[in-house]
């Protein structure tokens, strides 16, 4: 008897499942929402079962038989990737399906590199990325929506394993008439009484902030912005300083304005790393990924100060 089913329309159906939204769903697993939709409808046609209800202003809902199916659904994958593995353990090949996460703040300088340098080692691996908040990497390796992230060590969970690659200094920004840009390095002490541009994002805020609490100090925050290509742009417009860890190869904001770098003293170094579950290493496909981020991301994507 043939199967009225594929691995991808399972993957499909979970996302569905656990987002309880077609839009949700094509954004998790970067395919458009009409591919969901007819995923779900050739399912339930296979079938002969409702797998959700529609409710136009709610989303989708599971029924109750619509929950065992997903699941079942995740069972099966989780099989389909235990294969996969058994079958790179017996042939030694690094193949399969990787889905690497990345925080957003630094996916742009980081991943596209990595990726191809990877791909271009390994051509079997089928490689699929995703730019998302420290909150988000940690939900979607719990529920094993991401195989290994890159992302720095903030507040990672005990039940998580982060595997460090290299540390990153704090440095501030400015623009180039800012008092002081001339400086060869600045403290918390120095910069709070300056207009700050914060790169508020979830668990990074607390960090950024806290440099200026362990001295009992209160940042003159005066604009906020969750992407870091607005805040340098911003900085180098002169509507305040700014402080990140990573450095993009540019000295220029998106806009083409120039920024200048500065060390900050008396911030403590975040951890540049990867995040996976507990046991991933098991995968050839991720350890291979893993060696490969220890040989190459210091060494190649990093300005060389940075490194």
């Amino acid at each position: 008897m043939s199967l009225r089913f594929t691995l991808r329309q399972l993957e499909y159906l979970v996302a569905v499942g656990e987002t309880g939204s077609i839009a949700a769903a094509a954004e998790r697993v970067n395919v458009s929402s009409p591919s969901i939709s007819a995923a779900i409808s050739q399912l339930e046609q296979a079938f002969g079962l409702q797998l959700f209800v529609r409710r136009h202003a709610q989303g989708l809902s599971l029924t109750q038989g619509g929950r065992q199916f997903v699941d079942e659904a995740r069972d099966v994958l989780t099989a389909a990737g235990r294969l996969n593995d058994l079958a790179n353990a017996i042939t030694g090949e690094v193949r399969g399906p990787l889905s690497v996460g990345c925080l957003v703040t630094f996916a742009q300088l980081i991943l596209p590199r990595l990726r191809r340098s990877f791909v271009t080692r390994h051509p079997l691996v089928e490689f699929s990325q995703y730019e998302r908040h420290q909150a988000e990497i940690i939900e979607g390796i719990r529920q094993a929506r991401l195989d290994v992230a890159l992302t720095y060590n903030l507040d990672i969970p005990a039940d998580l394993e982060f595997v460090p690659l290299l540390k990153l200094a704090p440095y501030a920004l400015f623009a180039p008439d800012h008092p002081l840009a001339g400086r060869d390095h600045v403290t918390p002490q120095d910069l709070a009484p300056h207009p700050m541009v914060l790169l508020d994002l979830p668990f990074s805020t607390d960090y950024f902030l806290e440099m200026f609490r362990a001295h009992g100090l209160r940042p003159n925050v005066v604009e906020r912005t969750r992407d870091m290509g607005v805040m340098r742009a911003m900085v180098a417009n002169g509507f305040g300083y700014g402080v990140a860890n990573i450095q993009p190869h540019s000295a220029h904001a998106p806009d083409g304005q120039p920024v200048v770098h500065v060390p900050l003293r008396q911030g403590d170094a975040l951890k540049l790393g990867l995040l996976l579950a507990e046991g991933a290493t098991s995968a050839l496909t991720i350890r291979a990924f893993i060696e490969h981020c220890h040989e190459v991301v210091a060494t190649q994507l990093l300005p060389k100060g940075q490194a």
